[in-house]
């Protein structure tokens, strides 16, 4: 009964109202940094965090090494083998995880306040004395080489990974984040402790901590954590990169009643003058669900296709503007035509007022859903110090929506909407689609 009283308050939803969060800089005697949200209505502490680097900087040989990394350090650390890890943190509700993507390596930890101290330890032992040991290696690599197996069947995810492979090929963008069948079986334990020891350093980590906790007893716990992991990271330069075929199609056969597809072009990064306005931009063109110009034309009008999207992908290293549609493969032709005819509106002639004063009232009144948890709270806070936005972005960003223009959303569709530039991977067996070189 205890348990399950633990675990349910580790559910209890962020009680604080969006306008009343407060960040603050909390820095330990040590020199640890972390952004800090208080919220003392509920025992709870939330912490994320995030290594700059991820994927990204795991070498050409290994795909896939952050990935399995991630999965195997709260497979027993220190003293704790795989079971008793486990068993730690299932007896005192303590969440405890993590994962990498292409340009970070993320981790999570939720307690009860009463557990901190043991939940904080447990955190650092996963990140400073991960065990690797065997029988946890080969249960991960079996997992990952299943999830492996199942995601060939599935043509968005197909299309998404050779997207990335022919549009960033010879850069790490290319390479698949979990990893590929031949990769992750030659993933050795050495192997793992190398990426561990060599890009968790604390030059390239950023912290976050939202709940029941004050600055004067988070220092202690940031230095107990944080301070025996390396200074330094080993420095893995990765190089700025654009797709490099702009235009391009590519057709993976395969006889499926739908042909899915993955399209995208050349876009902006997230600290680019024009971010907000092209932000605002794709919410009309793809972003905006059901009142989109994509899903209008492609889907509501046509019924050509249950979802058809846009979206903003600003890396660390590229800035793209992807989308996707799933269409019967004889009408998929003219669901692409559709596409880049709205691409060709936006940039020609841009939304109209309303569409735009709709767009703003949409995402300024659904930011505070964003912060709905303490976990949501945490993990915004770690976003924000990744992008550098600022400690105050919290009390600008509506303003910041709010004061994009009309002749601010057509200048940035002008810069950044060429139908030419969309490069497309198709899935499936499209009728009058096919490969360019």
């Amino acid at each position: 009964m205890r348990r399950l009283i633990a675990t349910l308050a580790l559910l209890v939803v962020w009680a604080v109202p969006a306008g009343a969060v407060t960040v603050e800089r909390v820095t330990s005697p040590g020199g640890v940094e972390a952004w800090l949200v208080q919220d003392h209505s509920n025992p709870i502490i939330d912490m994320e965090i995030a290594f700059r680097g991820g994927a990204a900087v795991e070498g050409a040989a290994r795909p896939g090494l952050a990935h399995m990394a991630g999965g195997l350090l709260d497979e027993g650390a220190g003293p704790y083998d795989s079971q008793a890890f486990q068993t730690k943190l299932e007896d005192l509700a303590i969440e405890l995880g993590f994962d990498a993507s292409k340009d970070y390596f993320r981790g999570h930890l939720k307690t009860l306040v009463e557990n901190r101290e043991t939940a904080f330890d447990l955190f650092r032992l996963a990140l400073t004395q991960p065990r690797f040991d065997k029988e946890p290696v080969e249960r991960i690599r079996g997992q990952i080489l299943a999830a492996l197996a199942r995601q060939q069947q599935s043509a968005e995810t197909t299309a998404a990974l050779e997207w990335y492979r022919t549009e960033f090929a010879g850069h790490p963008y290319a390479q698949p984040t979990r990893g590929t069948p031949e990769s992750v079986k030659a993933i050795s334990a050495t192997d793992l402790r190398g990426y561990v020891k060599s890009h968790l350093g604390r030059d390239n980590l950023v912290i976050s901590v939202v709940g029941d906790v004050t600055p004067d007893q988070l220092k202690p716990l940031l230095d107990s954590t944080f301070g025996a992991l390396p200074a330094k990271a080993v420095a893995a330069p990765v190089a700025d990169v654009a797709p490099r075929t702009p235009g391009r199609t590519l057709v993976i056969a395969r006889n499926n009643p739908q042909a899915s597809a993955m399209f995208g072009a050349p876009a902006i990064k997230r600290a680019d003058s024009d971010w907000y306005a092209a932000y605002v931009m794709n919410y009309i063109l793809g972003g905006g669900g059901f009142s989109s110009w994509l899903t209008e034309e492609v889907r509501e009008k046509r019924g050509l296709a249950y979802s058809v999207y846009s979206y903003l992908q600003p890396m660390a290293h590229a800035g793209l503007l992807i989308g996707g549609v799933a269409t019967e493969n004889s009408r998929f032709a003219e669901s692409v035509e559709l596409i880049k005819a709205e691409f060709s509106r936006m940039r020609d002639e841009g939304p109209s007022e309303r569409q735009l004063a709709d767009a703003k009232t949409y995402l300024v009144g659904s930011f505070p859903l964003q912060m709905d948890s303490t976990t949501s709270v945490a993990s915004l806070l770690v976003t924000m110090q990744l992008d550098e936005l600022g400690i105050d972005y919290l009390d600008r960003r509506n303003q910041l929506i709010q004061a994009v223009t009309l002749d601010d959303v057509k200048r940035v569709a002008r810069r950044l909407l060429d139908p030419a530039a969309l490069s497309f991977v198709v899935v499936g067996s499209p009728e009058g689609v096919a490969s360019t070189p």
